[in-house]
């Protein structure tokens, strides 16, 4: 099993939601279908614009506690590295 780390944004430069998860398809779903009721959902925050994966659940967690601490700024370079122009990478996750 592989576990990710997650970053969702409302739209370029917008709302930041930093996650982790089992099952990243699904759990975008439930972002996009504000399924579950909070931050995301509040916020329209469902574009997929980062993510990272690991073998170990110990790992990825430390990940985004390590995230969780870093500024803003910090987060939007992360995400330029991967994805430049903030594209929503869940489009291409199950092809």
């Amino acid at each position: 099993m592989t576990y990710s780390v997650y970053l969702l944004a409302s739209r370029r430069h917008g709302t930041l939601y930093l996650g982790v998860t089992n099952d990243l398809s699904r759990r975008v779903g439930e972002h996009k279908s504000k399924a579950v009721p909070g931050f995301s959902a509040k916020y329209d925050v469902h574009r997929l614009v980062w993510y990272e994966t690991y073998e170990r659940i110990d790992e990825a967690i430390a990940c985004e506690k390590s995230l969780k601490k870093w500024r803003r700024d910090w987060k939007i370079r992360l995400i330029e590295e991967m994805n430049p122009d903030w594209s929503d990478l869940s489009l291409v996750l199950n092809q």
